[in-house]
């Protein structure tokens, strides 16, 4: 390889939609199955792969808006290739759909560039860490008591995670009695000595958050993830100026601008990001730069395997989330997913790219069209 004459010969784009292994809902939202929107650049010999958890629509974002941006590009040109795609979704739009498309390109072109000098892709980013900490996410309003005692003491006990989080704000915050009775119960299933979190995805009003960041404190509660949404930074800044908890929000930020606003704000304590939303890994590391000016740390939000080599290069690191929902589908889909034990992901030094293979016989069952 003689490096510029490298070019991305191919994009392609595909859809899988992989049921859940149980109804889940969040404060928010509730859901059935998940879609997985998945990648493929192709330069020679080699390939890398990206994906994106949202609707299938992205998968026609990355053919007709942002393959004609890269393809006979040099395929180790990653922010040339980034700015023009950043270009052809002007009349699309960034935010939501174009930003998710656009993610799960950039992530394949470092998985690609990787793979083509050889490298691991933490390596190639430059690491900071030798692991990346991790808590365990789940715990949805759809679980029976048993069910989430089930999840959150495997996690503990088996698995030997120090952090977990559970959901909150149970349709749209009607049920506050409810939520505080499940954070007692997880503090009791965990124990005092892991740190417990919960997340409202926005599903309280500001009085409501700030009253029941009060009552989180009995429970030792670490972390309050989107106590009010995230496009209100004043609200979250109200809240946390009288939680004893972290605020945190950022996990639908869709590209640096937002960020920049969050942070001048001081409207969190912790930065979340998303790398299939934000603008992959070139954009997460100008996001956690952002976030350093500030004195903040990030934790990234899902899709744990994509994140892993990122975060490694993230000097203000605080943690990243080991989602089940994603957790399941990528152990499933996927060859060489990583070893949560102990608390921390380690990325394979001896594995180029993420690290990270399609299984095509167990995807293909779940391919729709997009």
């Amino acid at each position: 390889m003689t490096g510029s004459d490298v070019v991305i010969d191919s994009v392609e784009a595909a859809a899988y939609t992989v049921p859940t292994d149980a109804p889940e809902a969040d404060g928010t939202f509730a859901w059935d199955a998940t879609t997985l929107v998945l990648v493929t650049l192709r330069a020679g010999r080699e390939t890398g792969i990206g994906w994106t958890y949202g609707a299938a629509a992205c998968a026609a974002v990355v053919r007709d808006q942002l393959a004609p941006a890269v393809v006979r590009c040099s395929a180790l040109d990653i922010a040339g290739a980034w700015e023009r795609m950043v270009r052809s979704l002007r009349n699309v739009g960034r935010p939501g759909i174009g930003g998710m498309a656009l993610s799960a390109v950039d992530l394949a072109m470092w998985d690609l560039k990787a793979r083509l000098l050889e490298l691991p892709l933490h390596r190639l980013l430059g690491a900071v860490h030798d692991e990346v900490p991790i808590y365990g996410s789940g715990g949805f309003t759809t679980y029976d008591d048993d069910r989430l005692r089930e999840q959150l003491t495997g996690w503990v006990t088996k698995q030997g995670l120090p952090r977990v989080k559970i959901k909150i704000g149970e349709a749209w915050g009607s049920q506050v009695d409810r939520d505080l009775d499940r954070v007692r119960q997880a503090r009791e299933a965990i124990g005092e000595s892991t740190e417990l979190y919960v997340d409202a995805n926005g599903g309280y009003t500001v009085g409501q958050a700030v009253r029941v960041a009060r009552q989180l404190s009995e429970a030792d509660v670490r972390w309050f993830e989107e106590p009010v949404s995230s496009d209100d930074l004043d609200g979250l800044g109200q809240v946390r100026r009288h939680a004893a908890a972290d605020i945190t929000a950022g996990e639908y930020g869709y590209d640096l601008a937002y960020f920049g606003r969050m942070c001048a704000a001081r409207a969190v304590d912790c930065v979340q990001v998303d790398v299939t939303r934000c603008g992959g890994i070139t954009e997460l590391l100008r996001v956690a730069a952002v976030a350093a000016s500030h004195g903040l740390d990030v934790s990234g939000h899902c899709a744990p395997h994509l994140h892993v080599g990122g975060l490694m290069a993230v000097p203000n690191l605080r943690h990243l989330e080991w989602f089940h929902d994603h957790v399941r589908i990528e152990s499933m889909l996927f060859d060489g997913t990583l070893d949560p034990s102990g608390g921390y992901l380690r990325p394979a030094e001896d594995t180029a790219g993420h690290g990270l293979t399609l299984r095509q016989d167990r995807a293909e069952s779940y391919r729709i069209a997009g």
